[in-house]
């Protein structure tokens, strides 16, 4: 004779969905919600993945690999944006200024 299966065994038996990753971003120049798109070809000689902006057009280019997700694109080029803003001293004027 068999034996039953119990309830627990199909409850265990499901496997976790991983969480979705954004793949729409907030542009870093014109700040448009869900305007960046980001792009990875493996394809060729130099793989490579792009980030760009719809609505203002800007772009960056990085080298991709096979485990290259658009979050990590993304994440690269607020990183350079930070890089090349580094050190500049941004003056904003004084309200008696402002009025002249």
């Amino acid at each position: 004779m068999g034996k039953r299966k119990s309830r627990t065994s199909k409850l265990m038996a499901q496997p976790k969905k991983k969480p979705k990753l954004d793949t729409d971003f907030t542009c870093p120049f014109c700040n448009h919600p869900g305007a960046v798109q980001c792009g990875i070809f493996l394809k060729g000689r130099r793989p490579f993945a792009v980030a760009s902006c719809s609505i203002c057009k800007e772009a960056f280019a990085t080298k991709a690999n096979a485990l290259t997700e658009p979050i990590d694109v993304y994440s690269e080029w607020i990183d350079s944006c930070e890089e090349a803003n580094e050190g500049v001293i941004v003056r904003r004027p004084r309200l008696g200024e402002a009025r002249n």
